[in-house]
């Protein structure tokens, strides 16, 4: 059943935000992306801060070890994101001007082309992130899944109009954004099956999750929200903000979570550590 909730929940964060983002209009979209950004942040804040971390932290692990691994997927991200952002910035060079005239349309065709692999490549990633979440327990699972189909949907309409300004045809931007989109269905089951087998290991890969959320949050989002904005705008971004924390919170109420899933799930180190260390002290 759990390969189940991973295939769903893949399949919705993958290729149904893609489609929701070429469905919705050119004026809609401009009106509900810049709220779906402060939503977004205060989504992957709050899972990450309020739930993901304490629940790695509460499985029994050295915290020294799990804050090495947070700064690593901290420097791991930013190094990929810097990728990204090399080909975004080579691909906008060639058409922040109207393809209407002196349009390359091949140069273009590469430049969407490198939007699409990395997109895939993060699409993977989600995918093993969900895929581990599902596999310490169904309520992280859940919350996993939303904070990341809450920040794709934004990030989809903007690969989405990245490609129709690359000169792909709707269809066709849509047909291949939601082919890259499936690789976060690959991602969650090549995740349940070769995480299973470690999962000792489950809590360093909660962290890294954490670190993706929390990169994105920071790097990503959180610069497009700074810019001067009336006060108005800017009580809405707050209140866009504050609704995602507070949603996160609380579904994380309504699932009962109280953070002892984790232990209950790792017992037998924990106990055989116990009684390991009986076992020495009866010795002597």
């Amino acid at each position: 059943m759990t390969l189940v909730y991973i295939l769903l929940a893949t399949f919705l964060g993958g290729v149904v935000s893609v489609v929701l983002a070429a469905a919705l209009s050119a004026p809609l979209l401009s009106l509900i992306v810049k709220h779906l950004v402060s939503l977004s942040t205060g989504v992957l804040l709050g899972t990450a801060l309020l739930h993901v971390l304490p629940e790695a932290f509460s499985a029994g692990v050295r915290p020294d070890a799990l804050f090495l691994t947070l700064l690593g997927g901290l420097m791991f991200f930013f190094l990929l994101e810097k990728a990204e952002l090399y080909r975004h910035g080579h691909h906008h060079e060639h058409d922040h001007h109207d393809h209407h005239h002196g349009f390359d349309a091949d140069q273009a065709g590469r430049g969407g082309l490198a939007v699409l692999v990395g997109d895939s490549i993060h699409n993977f990633c989600d995918g093993v992130i969900i895929a581990a979440a599902f596999l310490v327990n169904p309520e992280l699972g859940v919350v996993t899944a939303l904070a990341i189909i809450a920040h794709e949907i934004p990030q989809e309409v903007g690969d989405y109009i990245v490609l129709i300004n690359a000169g792909f045809t709707k269809s066709r931007a849509l047909f291949y954004n939601a082919l890259s989109g499936l690789a976060a269905v690959v991602g969650g089951v090549l995740g349940y099956v070769l995480i299973g087998e470690w999962q000792e290991y489950l809590p360093y890969l909660m962290v890294v999750a954490a670190s993706s959320f929390v990169y994105v949050a920071v790097a990503d989002l959180i610069p497009q929200l700074q810019k001067r904005l009336s006060w108005r705008e800017t009580v809405a971004q707050i209140f866009w903000l504050a609704a995602g924390l507070l949603m996160i919170a609380s579904i994380v109420k309504f699932l009962g979570h109280d953070h002892e899933s984790v232990p209950q799930s790792v017992p037998q180190p924990v106990g055989s550590d116990a009684g390991h260390h009986d076992e020495h002290g009866a010795s002597h």
